[in-house]
């Protein structure tokens, strides 16, 4: 073979070949290291997901035939407590001649209920996170007839509306429906 002005050999059908094999050898290289470091993270990604006991939180069906009007029951929902109050009448025509009252976060009554008689809320105050009081017969239940969040001094109104002291929100409603008359699902 005769060698090029610069000294290298002229490239010829085996040259070729070589290059083909190492394009090759290098795409192969790189495929099974990216399918390895795939792989490898899955399980640190996978930890991201929900647990499972978690994930069966997700909605909970409640029997609400044996509450009575004016009672208020407390369930567990992803870890927070959800207030259930079967209201009457009379805190329903409360709640919404409320509803043009000065408040910090104003949302009519209607807004905030599927049904007139049923209140479903996250019993957690929007200010720093506390539980208020007023689910227990007995409990103080704020200005309003609500809840009172004794820790900073919320009040919220019979509607769950923040309504006096330093919570900037509405108790949050829940995602919920009923699936007939007698079992509300939240979640």
């Amino acid at each position: 073979m005769s060698q090029t002005a610069e000294g290298t050999a002229p490239q010829g059908p085996a040259g070729d070949d070589s290059q083909t094999r190492r394009d090759f050898l290098t795409l192969a290289t790189v495929t099974v290291g990216a399918a390895g470091a795939g792989l490898a993270v899955w399980p640190l990604i996978d930890t991201w997901n929900p647990a499972a006991d978690t994930l069966a939180l997700s909605s909970v069906e409640l029997d609400i035939k044996a509450i009575e009007p004016g009672q208020r029951i407390t369930v567990k929902w992803r870890g927070k407590p959800v207030f259930v109050d079967r209201r009457t009448p009379e805190r329903i025509k409360q709640a919404r001649a409320d509803d043009g009252a000065k408040m910090p976060d104003p949302q009519a009554d209607k807004d905030r209920v599927k049904k007139a008689e049923w209140l479903v809320l996250v019993g957690i105050c929007t200010h720093l996170g506390c539980v208020p009081l007023g689910q227990k017969t007995g409990q103080p239940r704020g200005d309003y007839g609500g809840w009172f969040c004794p820790c900073h001094g919320s009040h919220y109104d019979v509607s769950g509306r923040i309504r006096k002291g330093p919570a900037p929100n509405n108790l949050e409603v829940p995602e919920y429906s009923f699936l007939n008359e007698t079992t509300l699902r939240i979640g």
